[in-house]
């Protein structure tokens, strides 16, 4: 991501899952929410793919958790001033977490906004690793980083 940011030329950065597509007026949301000077960084609500009536509780829950939280994931397309993520140093070397690592450190400078047109991320890994056990996964991987376990430690857990 790092890489990528160093290759690009806009003013305003995009980072996104590679299983996420933004909404087609992307570039115009994105624009019109960082209006303001203190407007430094914000995310999408999410969709997900599959049509199970569980995804739409999901999704919900998952735009909620950020909103509450200020958290933000690939899932989301997490946008940012350019400046603001060269002030930062970019992302966090690290093989897990470090959307949420780089959250942490941009909500110090303000909290993301949320633009509520979704962008609409794959369900495969809920539909391949059954939804409530990839849940619990990601509650689990969440939990333990807070309580200081390293990203590598936890990246094997999330791909065992």
């Amino acid at each position: 991501m790092n890489h990528g940011a160093g290759l690009a030329s806009g003013d305003i950065l995009l980072f996104l899952h590679v299983d996420t597509r933004v909404p087609e007026r992307a570039d115009q949301l994105i624009c019109a929410a960082l209006l303001t000077d203190h407007t430094v960084w914000g995310r999408f609500d999410v969709r997900l793919s599959g049509s199970r009536l569980m995804f739409r509780i999901i999704e919900r829950a998952i735009s909620i958790r950020s909103h509450v939280t200020g958290i933000v994931t690939g899932d989301q397309g997490l946008f940012v001033r350019r400046s603001v993520f060269q002030q930062l140093g970019g992302y966090s070397a690290i093989p897990l977490m470090e959307d949420v690592a780089i959250s942490k450190r941009l909500r110090r400078i303000s909290w993301p906004l949320r633009i509520k047109e979704p962008a609409v991320t794959s369900s495969r890994r809920w539909e391949e690793r059954g939804i409530l056990k990839t849940i619990l996964l990601m509650w689990w991987l969440r939990l333990r980083y807070f309580f200081g376990a390293s990203p590598e430690e936890l990246v094997k857990i999330y791909y065992q």
